[in-house]
C-alpha cells in the first residue's frame, strides 16, 4: 500500500487537516482524529463538544480537504 494510501494517518495528513481546522480557529486540543483511516471519511461534533474526524482510506487527502470544509461549515464553525 502506498503512503499516500495508508491505512494510519501520518504526520503529513494531520498537518493538512489542521491547515484547515486553522481556518477556522479551531483549538486543536479539542479535535480527535482516528489513527486509521475509514471509507468515506466522517465529521462529526461529539456530545462534549470536540470534533471527531476519520479520514477516508482511498481518496488523498489533498481532494478530500474540501469535503472537511464544507463538514465544518455544516456544523456550525465559521471561519476566523
Amino acid at each position: 500500500m502506498t503512503e499516500e494510501f495508508s491505512d494510519i494517518i501520518t504526520m503529513a495528513d494531520m498537518a493538512q487537516v489542521f491547515d484547515v481546522t486553522d481556518t477556522f480557529g479551531i483549538d486543536r486540543e479539542t479535535i480527535s482524529v482516528e489513527l486509521s483511516k475509514e471509507d468515506p471519511g466522517l465529521v462529526q461534533r461529539a456530545e462534549d463538544g470536540s470534533l471527531e474526524i476519520t479520514l477516508p482510506l482511498s481518496t488523498p487527502l489533498e481532494a478530500w480537504a474540501p469535503t472537511l470544509n464544507t463538514e465544518l461549515d455544516r456544523l456550525g464553525y465559521q471561519k476566523a
